[in-house]
């Protein structure tokens, strides 16, 4: 018996690896691999995962953390400029699906209080679904990601009374009394109150002593305690775990610590959420669906079309194009997890809502959520098609890296790793009207930049084939900005198997693996520790009234001996990185401002007036970029704004952009 558990684990990551593999391979959604490994071996199908209370708490967990890291993405000042939509546009949609739905249910013959249950659940969507894949695809921070997110934030506030009265129904306690609502209504506030407070008031102080500890363990338990604890606060009062994680995310947004913090919970993010598709896998009934095949499909059919027709009509309202409302409902077309929450509460109770109309509604609403990530994949082409309107093919990541494509046909530099330094050498080419084409392996990364109108490819720089999509034909140089020689070697070793003669400039932190790029045929050199004691020392000999050319013949000298010079020297063991944190490292930004930003209308000069200590790099509007723009720049709805600065003076200047 001891055996069976560790079996039954080996089972899932090794139709895990292969399935999601094949998805990957196929160009699908790694989450329908999810989906679909948890529908053949969960307790409805072949019956080697077991569907017990321990993998649901799992896979509820992963949805916390995943809330957790958009509200890092998404602080306060955000939630202002957002509130028409989050509100209006959220409470919109959950009203006009919910209505269509609950008179469809009554005519069925289910109680008014059973239908409001029931329409409510029609309504909802997946949030980690819709959330996960518009993330995959950099549509987020897009109009029809935008308000996707709003719509999701409201109905996760919805679910509270409708699981209240769900649970109500089912105990057989009827409606709910005047006390009951103001009763939950107000410990819904204190529990909201509660987690705010902790935020603004604990956890600044608690991240400065914990980072400032340097141990890097205690960090990330410090951040699980966090979320878990925020999450638990809100469950404890009768409100999602996901809406506590988020709150949490939101006021440690606020602070310099953000990007760690996401890195930190990163790992946990991405193995529970792949738990929680498969757990979502595991409600299917496929031999409720093979036999009631026809009721299931056509009661699908109309959840979709009818969810994507009255969510069309109610976005209409908030946008000015037609195509993005469209857009915006087909991402959100398919059920979600609260929805399926609602029902299994229903499902037992017959009396409230017959089984003839819960279990084929119960395996439809699944359906539509194994079928949400291809809905999402190919929202675009799909709203073309319902529109009859033809423009440019492919996602958003496609048509950037067309476009990325068309400058590997021209003269150009090729980046390799875009962190840092990498972004500063892109600055200055681009400055001096060379183009350049990055790659990177960070998707966040790589979303911001092209949010910027970098053009940067995602991959492995040592790939030959991704090399050759680059343009290596086409180079006049190669620059590696990675710190680890290692990595370094394996790319200069590529790029002369495809070309021997481009330049390749490497960039390393000190001598080490000096001899093996040399031998892998690297063109130059540049140890950060040696040329900055190169600078410093110029500078100290010119200030001794050293003539310029002696000192200029002097760093040639030891450049062209290699910096065997600055080699003699003894290294400290116990050196410590001295600033872990990053609080004075100054770095780029990129908001997206939505139509009740502050900002908009606004002038860039208005916006330092209010003190945001950064600098303006760029706009981006309608595809096309700006750099350095006028501070008599007018800022529009949708604008791409990319500034400079520290971190605190990044979030300071995102708080006057959004609230003022």
């Amino acid at each position: 018996m001891s055996a069976q558990p560790l079996t039954q684990v080996l089972i899932l990551l090794l139709a895990s690896v292969v399935v999601v593999a094949v998805a990957r391979r196929q160009g699908l959604p790694p989450i329908l691999g999810y989906l679909v490994v948890g529908m053949l071996l969960g307790p409805l199908a072949l019956g080697v995962l077991p569907n017990g209370e321990a993998t649901h708490a799992l896979a509820e967990i992963g949805v916390v953390f995943l809330l957790f890291t958009l509200g890092l993405d998404f602080h306060w000042a955000r939630m202002l400029a957002m509130r028409r939509e989050v509100f209006g546009l959220g409470a919109a949609q959950l009203l006009a699906v919910g209505v269509v739905a609950i008179g469809v249910l009554h005519a069925l013959g289910v109680g008014w209080a059973a239908a409001a249950v029931t329409g409510g659940a029609i309504a909802m969507s997946s949030t980690a679904i819709v959330l996960q894949q518009l993330t995959d695809q950099s549509e987020l921070n897009r109009t029809h990601g935008r308000l996707a997110f709003a719509v999701l934030l409201f109905q996760d506030i919805a679910f509270v009374p409708l699981l209240a009265l769900a649970t109500a129904l089912a105990r057989g306690e009827g409606a709910f009394t005047g006390l009951g609502v103001a009763r939950l209504v107000v410990e819904g506030l204190l529990a909201l109150l509660l987690v705010l407070a902790i935020g603004r008031w604990l956890l600044r102080p608690l991240f400065y002593e914990i980072a400032h500890s340097r141990l890097r363990e205690l960090f990330t338990l410090t951040v699980l305690l966090v979320v878990l604890s925020c999450a638990w606060i809100t469950q404890l009062v009768g409100l999602s775990m996901a809406l506590g994680a988020f709150l949490a995310g939101m006021m440690l947004a606020e602070t310099e610590y953000r990007h760690q913090v996401e890195s930190a919970v990163r790992p946990f993010r991405e193995l529970l959420l792949g738990l929680f598709f498969i757990s979502v896998g595991m409600l299917l009934d496929v031999r409720l669906l093979y036999q009631q095949f026809l009721l299931v499909t056509g009661l699908l059919a109309l959840l979709l079309v009818s969810k994507s027709l009255l969510m069309s009509l109610a976005t209409r309202l908030y946008v000015d194009s037609t195509f993005k409302a469209v857009r915006t409902s087909v991402v959100l077309a398919g059920g979600g997890e609260f929805g399926v929450a609602l029902l299994t509460i229903l499902v037992p109770e017959p009396q409230l809502v017959p089984a003839r109309v819960s279990q084929p509604l119960l395996a439809a609403l699944v359906v539509s959520m194994v079928l949400s990530p291809l809905l999402i994949r190919y929202n675009r082409r799909i709203a073309r098609a319902l529109l009859g309107e033809r423009g440019p093919p492919g996602t958003a990541m496609e048509r950037e890296a067309a476009a990325a494509g068309e400058v590997a046909r021209r003269e150009h530099v090729i980046l390799c790793g875009f962190g840092r330094v990498g972004q500063n050498i892109a600055r200055v080419l681009e400055s001096q009207g060379f183009e350049y084409l990055a790659i990177d392996l960070d998707p966040a990364r790589i979303r911001r930049a092209r949010e910027a109108g970098d053009a940067v490819l995602f991959g492995d720089s040592a790939d030959e084939e991704l090399l050759r999509l680059a343009g290596i034909d086409a180079a006049s140089a190669v620059i590696v900005t990675f710190a680890n020689p290692a990595v370094s070697v394996g790319i200069v070793r590529a790029v002369r198997r495809l070309r021997a003669d481009v330049p390749v400039l490497v960039r390393t932190q000190d001598d080490a693996g000096l001899s093996e790029l040399t031998a892998a045929g690297v063109t130059d050199v540049v140890p950060e520790t040696f040329e900055a004691s190169l600078m410093l020392v110029s500078q100290v000999l010119l200030l001794l009234n050293l003539p310029p050319a002696r000192v200029l013949r002097m760093i040639s000298g030891i450049r062209a001996s290699r910096y065997a010079t600055l080699r003699t020297i003894f290294r400290h063991e116990g050196a410590q990185v001295v600033d872990e944190s990053h609080a004075f490292r100054e770095e780029l930004r990129t908001i997206v401002l939505p139509p009740a930003s502050w900002a908009v209308g606004r002038k860039i000069d208005e916006v330092r007036a209010r003190g945001a200590d950064v600098t303006f790099t760029a706009v981006r509007r309608h595809g096309i970029t700006g750099r350095e723009p006028a501070g008599d720049t007018e800022l529009r709805d949708g604008d791409v704004v990319v500034i400079l600065g520290t971190p605190e003076a990044l979030e300071h200047a995102e708080a006057v952009l959004l609230a003022g």
